[in-house]
């Protein structure tokens, strides 16, 4: 896996108070417990580093294999 997608599972796990390690790349986050406002928060914290996405581009496909593809 990218090293996006390794640095991008172990930022959501964190909010989802989970170890990466338990969360899958393929895994559908908003079943593993990622919610509407922590997708905002990360969107929020993105756009403060420079990386523009919406929210209908992340809910649209919500794993972290396809979430890092969008992020680069």
């Amino acid at each position: 896996m990218s090293e996006t997608a390794v640095r991008l599972r172990a930022e959501i796990a964190e909010l989802i108070y989970l170890d990466p390690e338990e969360l899958d790349f393929d895994e559908n986050l908003m079943d593993a417990g990622l919610d509407s406002i922590r997708v905002m928060t990360l969107i929020e914290r993105w756009k403060r580093e420079g990386v523009e996405v919406g929210f209908a581009d992340l809910a649209e496909r919500p794993t972290v294999a396809a979430w890092a593809e969008l992020l680069g």
